[in-house]
């Protein structure tokens, strides 16, 4: 018995209501998901150009997981899903996975930290034990870093809250501190004249502050003087490779020294030098001529 046409409207209804609140939700993920993202990547790149680095990239993931979230619940909400019992039961599991990862806790709780105290933001060089590197974000959980050999480095918050943090590149400029040691024989002020020609010539070396030359301690091996140059933080490579052969090109063009460790074996002013004499073991002599051997 073929069924009456009341019946197939009724059937044809009930399938198009079944399958609406599918079509609804399939449209929010298709428009919604990337709404969301061009919403995020607009409103990151406002904040960077209003504020700082570090306050677009959070605000663009602030963006993003809020309106990811409010899109997920609308879903939920068009299948008919009760979110009162889902939202009970995610506060009994959040519950439960709190007790278990402190850990990851102890790590938000530091990353809201160094949020709020700004030690470092993201694009500086910072350093944290034997790590240096460029900070590319400050997430909740985490630190991202990029080593000048461009090697990504993930780093605790939580490490980072117990450990000393060297920014390197907040100021815009740094000094250079290059110890040298001379020889005994050369004269100290002469050097230390030199020196400072040195700094006053080369590009990279600011006039203001002046450079620093220091007369460090009588070494082991050499007199220690340290020469410290001021320098804008962008040409800190120019600078170290610059100075550096500077100082060697003219010390040898002045004749002057730089120490290496010696081992010298000193008797006193009135005691002759040790005599040396080099001797053989009888049983490695080569056999004397016409013995047979």
């Amino acid at each position: 018995m073929e069924p009456s046409s009341i019946e197939l409207v009724v059937q044809n209804g009930w399938m198009g209501a079944r399958m609406l609140p599918l079509v609804r939700s399939a449209l929010l993920l298709v428009i919604g998901l990337p709404l969301v993202h061009i919403t995020a990547s607009m409103t990151g790149r406002l904040a960077r150009a209003r504020m700082t680095e570090q306050a677009g990239i959070l605000i663009r993931k602030g963006v993003y997981y809020f309106g990811t979230a409010l899109i997920v619940v609308m879903i939920l909400q068009n299948l008919g899903f009760r979110l009162t019992a889902i939202l009970g039961a995610a506060g009994i599991i959040g519950v439960a996975i709190g007790f278990a990862s402190q850990t990851s806790l102890s790590n938000i709780i530091s990353g809201l930290f160094l949020i709020w105290e700004r030690p470092f933001e993201a694009g500086e060089m910072i350093k944290v034990g034997d790590t240096l590197g460029f900070v590319l974000s400050i997430d909740l959980l985490s630190v991202k870093l990029r080593t000048p050999d461009n090697r990504f480095v993930r780093m605790p918050n939580e490490t980072l809250i117990k450990s000393q943090v060297i920014n390197i590149s907040r100021f815009p400029i740094r000094r250079m501190d290059i110890d040298i040691g001379i020889a005994y024989k050369e004269d100290a002020g002469r050097v230390m004249e030199i020196l400072t020609e040195i700094a006053d010539q080369n590009p990279y070396s600011l006039d203001e502050p002046r450079p620093l030359i220091i007369f460090k301690d009588f070494g082991t091996s050499a007199l220690e003087l340290m020469l410290g140059v001021w320098f804008a933080k962008q040409d800190f490579l120019n600078l170290k490779n610059s100075i550096m052969k500077d100082i060697q090109a003219r010390f040898n063009a002045e004749g002057i020294e730089i120490a290496f460790p010696h081992l010298t074996v000193y008797s006193g002013s009135e005691t002759p030098p040790f005599p040396v004499r080099v001797t053989q073991d009888p049983s490695e002599q080569p056999p004397a001529p016409g013995s047979g051997s």
